[in-house]
């Protein structure tokens, strides 16, 4: 099974002038690596050592608005304890006492912190990052934090989330276990598991249903209560699994349950896995009948945005752990592409492809780096020195090799249909000093030709699968149609009409006599010189002329 977690993206909070520090335990009083400091009751003895103090937090009876939470996993971050304490009421103060697999959360009153505390004493199982914790009242009267020691960035942003969060208000009527979730810009592919690696990280996944409705895809989640339900809707909505692409909308679903008949890549019940494998409709899940009643996802919601995204980012970037979906924030060369990522990108497989069947006397490393760039930032391309029709592909990240595969196999490319699968490489190795390789391996690591680099790129808005109909962009003024259309045929195929874009005139549209015509249109024209200063940008395009 995948394991899980979330990686936060795409913030624009800033705060300067402070940087993550250690996360060992100071002696004296209970300051730690973020600036906290926890002030006990009156009459609480202080000790020199934090951890025997923390120790001591059994006292189930008295209530304070101070949370103790035992038995965090290591890899725990700040937002693993905001999303146990957030469905309760607002949030005050945190401290993290990483090293000792403890923390303390600081809630606005007793009486959120005693909602808390009672609710996970009496039926909810509080879980982070997989592992069980114990949730207890602290012996400590509340939380102070310096927010100016050193490593204090990661508590203070997750505060602010926390806060932005607080602030919002919902007004769906009747939260319940199931969640509807609606993946909007579909740019990658997203599937079964992707989803519970992503929802199993607020806490313990039962079902899961998608299906695709409005040529939308979605998905109908089922967790064991309320609770956790509404912490998963309010930290998870809004947010992209990769960035600018592939946002989550998040609305409770009108089903109390998800009857689920298969385990299969389309429904999963985590609480049965002897069900059979099989493929049917939505009628057979049990959910035929009730898609009509849901209406709109976003009927009475409230427009949660991003807070916890823009608060998190402000962390930097964190290295990733055992699964790269971690709350906590990183920077887009952390992750590439950015959103969402997967673990140590494993969900995807890797990010070299195996070409084969290509026609050896016509495709070169630079025709493959064209072609391949069209879904990806192409890294290094080799084709194999004893069986040229045969070449590695390497992209920039997992996601893009795999939509690289899903377009590009079983295309035609000068008369031959390639095929497009994973490699067991992990790299594409470049030629050792004096290794015969005849110009067959190149590094585009530092081309300025690459699709994606910039982040929120309309690139990324604009993938499509090879069509006989290609955009084009950059056109100067001083280029007439006739000029294009010439250069097009110029490559082999026949244009079978022309039409620039009626509000721009810098783009068109060229719509070629096949696939194949199109595609090494594409390899050949694209980055064409049409002046001295302008060169031509070449895509697939979803429209027809």
């Amino acid at each position: 099974m995948l394991s899980a977690g979330l990686r936060w993206l795409n913030g624009e909070i800033r705060m300067s002038g402070l940087k993550r520090g250690s996360d060992e335990l100071l002696s004296q009083t209970a300051a730690v690596s973020n600036g906290g400091i926890m002030t006990p009751k009156p009459g609480h003895k202080e000790n020199n050592n934090d951890a025997k103090k923390a120790k001591l937090d059994r006292n189930l009876n008295n209530p304070s608005r101070v949370v103790h939470v035992r038995n965090i996993p290591n890899e725990a971050v700040e937002t693993d304890i905001i999303n146990l304490g957030i469905p309760f009421g607002r949030i005050t103060n945190l401290l993290l006492l990483k090293g000792k697999n403890q923390a303390f959360l600081e809630m606005a009153d007793e009486r959120a912190a005693s909602k808390m505390v009672n609710y996970y004493n009496n039926s909810g199982v509080p879980v982070i990052q997989g592992r069980t914790v114990y949730v207890q009242f602290s012996n400590h009267k509340e939380l102070k934090t310096d927010s100016t020691h050193p490593g204090s960035i990661s508590t203070q942003a997750a505060l602010q989330a926390a806060q932005a969060l607080s602030n919002k208000i919902e007004t769906q009527g009747g939260p319940n276990t199931v969640l509807r979730v609606i993946v909007d810009n579909q740019v990658y592919p997203i599937t079964l598991d992707v989803l519970y690696q992503i929802f199993s990280r607020v806490g313990k996944v039962l079902k899961i249903i998608t299906f695709t409705k409005n040529n939308t895809f979605q998905a109908l989640i089922q967790y064991p209560d309320v609770i956790t339900a509404q912490a998963a809707k309010l930290s998870l909505d809004g947010q992209n699994i990769y960035n600018s692409c592939c946002t989550l909308r998040i609305d409770y679903s009108k089903l109390t349950n998800l009857n689920v008949k298969y385990n299969n890549d389309k429904s999963r019940d985590f609480t049965n896995p002897t069900l059979p494998i099989g493929d049917q409709g939505l009628d057979s899940l049990g959910i035929g009948g009730a898609m009509g009643m849901m209406g709109s996802p976003f009927t009475g919601l409230p427009s949660l945005g991003s807070p916890l995204t823009a608060a998190y980012s402000a962390a930097g970037g964190i290295p990733l752990g055992a699964f790269a979906l971690s709350p906590v924030a990183a920077t887009s060369a952390t992750l590439g592409l950015g959103g969402i990522r997967l673990s140590g990108q494993q969900s995807f497989g890797g990010c070299v492809l195996l070409v084969s069947n290509l026609n050896e006397e016509m495709v070169t490393p630079d025709a493959l780096f064209t072609l391949f760039g069209v879904y990806g930032d192409v890294v290094r391309v080799k084709i194999l020195f004893n069986k040229k029709d045969n070449a590695l592909v390497q992209m920039s990240e997992p996601h893009q090799a795999q939509l690289a595969l899903t377009n590009l196999d079983k295309i035609k490319l000068y008369g031959k249909e390639i095929r497009v699968n994973i490699s067991k490489h992990q790299v594409v190795q470049m030629p050792k000093e004096g290794q015969q390789d005849a110009g067959l391996t190149k590094d585009f690591t530092s081309s300025q030709l690459h699709r994606f680099k910039k982040p929120g790129s309309k690139n990324y808005q604009n993938i499509f699968p090879p069509s006989a109909t290609l955009h084009l962009s950059n056109i100067p003024t001083s280029v007439s149609e006739e000029e294009i259309k010439d250069a097009f045929q110029n490559t082999g195929g026949e244009v079978v009409a022309f039409k620039f874009f009626q509000k721009d005139r810098k783009m068109a549209l060229i719509q070629m006599g096949s696939i194949e015509e199109s595609v090494i249109s594409l390899i050949k024209m694209h980055n064409y010189q049409l002046t001295d200063s302008s060169h031509l940008r070449v895509s697939f395009s979803k429209s027809t002329i």
